[in-house]
């Protein structure tokens, strides 16, 4: 029996008072389970953190020796327990160490998909798709209109210029796929990285992918080559130089908002749009959705008399 209690939202984040642990909680908690570790699911301080080695060493770079009292790391597929509830890990392909969490407790499957993408990344770990009776998905865009353009066919845009590009980019993840998708379809460009993404970059060749070529960011090769020249920046520096001079602007992202007043709109997600959320439903099969994230009205509306669909965030 589905049990509609299993998980709730509290002002701490989600919680299982069955295995009396948070997922992705927003404040310090003894027992968190960590999906990815994005500042909005990922914060320091925990006693006990569950989570993929690759999280670990994302988050315990971020917060340094404040990222959590002890780590367990656990490889995807492999069943660990916190009181009676079974916990499985399977790659979420949001970046690199991202987790759906698979709990099982008394012989009902809850999957917890954190935030995800089906499409292929190079950079990170393929989703995979997992049988359960309860979908908790996030619903960042659970919109029929939203549609994600092909990753590939957006980042060649930026062959349309030869000037140079500020580009704005989320350290962990998106810049890395971004360098990536730049060496693949923009050979003839100069990646450079502001200094604040460099160590994410490191930590993801430790644990063996390649995003290809690039540089510190150097401020004179931008001054005296007015060409060719990509800056990745994160969204801080980006925003704040916003009266950047012989520069075109672009910044990646699936929001509209973000592409407003720039020279190029990028319309790159690391989120999965609608046609991905009902792919998901289709393949994992469930009795029932529970909706996080976002607003999953529409996805209750589209699946009226076919499967409950539960919006915990109301």
């Amino acid at each position: 029996m589905i049990l509609d209690d299993f998980i709730t939202i509290t002002p701490t984040g989600l919680y299982c008072v069955y295995g009396d642990f948070y997922l992705d909680p927003q404040q310090p908690v003894r027992e968190a389970v960590v999906s990815h570790a994005h500042g909005d699911h990922a914060i320091g301080g925990s006693q006990n953190v569950y989570c993929t080695a690759a999280t670990a060493s994302f988050m315990k770079h971020r917060y340094r020796k404040f990222a959590a009292v002890d780590f367990y790391t656990k490889a995807y597929h492999e069943t660990f327990k916190i009181k009676d509830v079974a916990i499985t890990f399977f790659s979420a392909g949001h970046i690199l160490g991202s987790a759906q969490v698979l709990m099982e407790f008394q012989g009902v499957k809850y999957l917890y998909t954190g935030d995800y993408k089906i499409e292929p990344d190079a950079t990170c770990e393929p989703f995979e798709f997992v049988k359960a009776d309860v979908l908790i998905t996030e619903s960042t865009f659970a919109n029929p209109d939203t549609k994600h353009p092909s990753p590939d066919d957006e980042i060649k845009k930026l062959n349309e210029t030869s000037l140079n590009i500020m580009l704005g980019a989320y350290s962990l993840g998106k810049a890395q796929r971004i360098i990536w998708l730049l060496n693949e379809h923009c050979p003839t460009r100069n990646v450079m990285l502001h200094h604040s993404i460099m160590p994410f970059v490191k930590i993801y060749e430790d644990y063996g992918i390649s995003v290809g070529n690039y540089k510190m960011y150097d401020r004179k090769v931008m001054k005296n080559n007015h060409e060719n020249q990509v800056y990745i920046v994160p969204p801080m520096v980006f925003h704040s130089y916003h009266k950047a001079i012989n520069v075109v602007r672009a910044f990646a992202s699936g929001w509209k908002n973000l592409q407003q007043q720039n020279g190029i709109s990028l319309y790159i997600s690391d989120h999965a749009d609608w046609d991905a959320i009902l792919e998901t439903v289709k393949e994992v099969q469930p009795k029932q959705i529970w909706t996080l994230h976002g607003d999953g009205k529409q996805l209750k509306a589209h699946f009226k008399d076919q499967l409950e669909v539960k919006i915990l965030n109301d």
